[in-house]
């Protein structure tokens, strides 16, 4: 009744304040309902929680396991670092905003992610690129002769840049653009002689002879001055082997270990092919020999009926403990029965063996990535990254939490918080999801095959173009959107199907009630998902089931992303 209350309140104010920060506190807070540039949606909380049957079946035998992948859903390409007993962890996000989610660990099982790298527009030029642009690959390094922390990465719209700082739990600096390294995915190597370097994904010496012929090259760069200089060195021509017309040779970290340098590249694409290999060389500008047991991290030779499989293994990153054991961190995905998820690219952690010949490797032959790990000395949390985990928000703070994303810009114009009690307000902006803008929708990954999902929501749209709800994006052409809007003087609850050819309502009711809330839930199971409403403090009523979930998937839609899931409302 006091939510109510306060809504019937909102309704009587024609004032309306939108900022990033939200507006203060109190029954000031309060006034945001109607703009004279359109009708406001106001979502009371977001529950986001998992249910996947792995975890339910297979409880974690002692306080030292955890959970692989350690951060599920779409945390693609991490790239991690330490310095003492502090470790920095980071991956993409191509067209969302914030940028580059970084994470804080002291013992690589409990994670917490502390910010985001590029968190404001002066950092992350996203404007017309599609969802699976954006920024590729993130690299992070500390280098210990200067104190500094670099995050080094490709925008896909604008080149190659680094940002850095010195306190990693504060602000990055603004980009460094390096106009003269080309190509993708970026990584510095910072020597133990304070001499420094970029290695990256690059054209071939003569040019690429065939599709996905790529090479690895390497170049001096000036700490000081901030600059590349000198000849651009190619290291690593096709993959481990020429003849055999390897394909997307890239994320290459180098390290060195025992007065040998390393180099790691991902080969094979980003599909079922997907491995790690290995390379050693005596200086950080070759020559490079590859391990002939390479590669060193993959799983496309396996049974695909093989259960609980994962799948996409590769692009990795090396980091050691205070111990001397060696550990890594990879991408992979969990797809259902081996033939589509919705879930993205995940982030994975295992140990390194050492082979007799001096060779880190994390799987060999026919070794499965397992999904329940031990770390003999650690003791996990009681709030875990992984597992079947729940996300409240009730939107009672000032900003929102740093796990939220919006597309390509911030939309500070576009939502504002309020609180005691707490919504998010989220104008019907002139913007689509399907257009390569900025519309509004703030939104989460999903992170689990099964999830439930739900909300509640305060909107009296004032025309049939007018719509608010939850919205499940996987790119621009394909998404699904329940949402509530205007009928005949009344409103309804639709769920609509976004295509590249059109939107199409799959069902659509008609809501008792003129000034009630609405709540919406989406249950994930898997394969299908099914969508529910109700009016006030109602039963759920089921608006339709089992719509295929493939429809999201990277399978279907292709992408380097994964589906998230989110408020957005819109009149277009």
């Amino acid at each position: 009744m006091t939510r109510l209350l306060s809504y019937i309140y909102l309704g009587l104010i024609s004032l309306c304040c939108f900022s990033l920060s939200g507006c203060s506190s109190g029954a000031k807070s309060k006034t945001a309902h109607f703009s004279k540039d359109g009708f406001v949606a106001h979502f009371d909380y977001f529950n986001y929680r998992g249910d996947d049957d792995f975890y339910k079946q297979n409880p974690l035998p002692g306080d030292d396991y955890f959970y692989n992948p350690i951060l599920p859903g779409w945390y693609s390409d991490p790239s991690i670092c330490k310095n003492g007993d502090d470790y920095f962890l980071v991956t993409s996000t191509f067209s969302y905003f914030p940028g580059v989610p970084i994470f804080h660990s002291k013992d690589l099982v409990n994670w917490k992610q502390i910010g985001n790298v590029l968190d404001r527009p002066s950092q992350l030029k996203l404007n017309g690129q599609r969802v699976s642009q954006g920024i590729f690959a993130p690299a992070i390094s500390y280098n210990p002769h200067n104190q500094t922390y670099y995050m080094i990465t490709t925008n896909v719209g604008g080149g190659n840049f680094f940002v850095k700082t010195k306190d990693p739990f504060g602000e990055w600096s603004d980009p460094v653009w390096l106009p003269d390294v080309h190509g993708i995915d970026p990584s510095f190597f910072f020597d133990d002689d304070g001499k420094a370097y970029i290695v990256n994904n690059d054209e071939p010496v003569g040019g690429s002879k065939y599709e996905g012929h790529r090479a690895i090259r390497i170049q001096q760069f000036d700490v000081e001055k901030e600059k590349t200089f000198g000849p651009r060195i190619m290291l690593v021509n096709g993959g481990v082997n020429l003849a055999e017309k390897p394909i997307w040779i890239e994320g290459p970290h180098m390290y060195k270990i025992n007065g040998k340098y390393y180099l790691m590249c991902a080969e094979g694409g980003t599909s079922v092919n997907h491995s790690e290999v290995i390379f050693r060389g005596d200086t950080p500008m070759g020559k490079f020999t590859p391990w002939d047991k390479n590669p060193i991290l993959t799983q496309k030779n396996l049974d695909p009926n093989r259960p609980v499989p994962i799948t996409c293994a590769g692009h990795a990153d090396l980091v050691q403990k205070g111990n001397g054991e060696w550990w890594a961190v990879f991408l992979a995905c969990r797809p259902i029965g081996n033939k589509f998820e919705n879930l993205g690219r995940e982030t994975f952690l295992l140990p390194i063996k050492w082979s007799d010949d001096g060779f880190p490797y994390i799987t060999k032959g026919n070794e499965v990535v397992p999904r329940i790990v031990r770390m003999v000395g650690v003791k996990r949390d009681s709030i875990c990254t992984f597992g079947n985990f729940e996300k409240d928000d009730d939107f009672n703070s000032g900003k929102l939490d740093d796990e939220w994303m919006t597309l390509r810009e911030p939309i500070d114009s576009l939502y504002s918080l309020t609180s005691n009690p707490g919504y998010l307000s989220l104008k019907c902006a002139d913007v689509s999801s399907t257009e390569l803008k900025a519309p509004a929708y703030v939104c989460r990954r999903m992170q689990h095959h099964k999830f439930v999902c739900t909300t509640k929501l305060y909107f009296e749209p004032t025309n049939e173009k007018e719509t608010a709800g939850l919205l499940l994006l996987k790119d621009e052409k394909h998404q699904y959107f329940l949402s509530v809007g205007k009928l005949d003087g009344g409103r309804k609850v639709s769920l609509e199907k976004i295509t590249d050819s059109g939107d199409f309502t799959l069902a659509s009711n008609r809501i008792a009630g003129g000034t009630t809330p609405i709540r919406l839930k989406v249950v994930s199971k898997g394969k299908t998902y099914d969508f529910y409403y109700a009016s006030g403090d109602g039963a759920w009523q089921s608006l339709c089931k089992d719509i295929d979930a493939y429809y999201l998937s990277t399978a279907n839609s292709f992408g380097f992303t994964g589906t998230t899931i989110g408020m957005y409302a819109t009149r277009k």
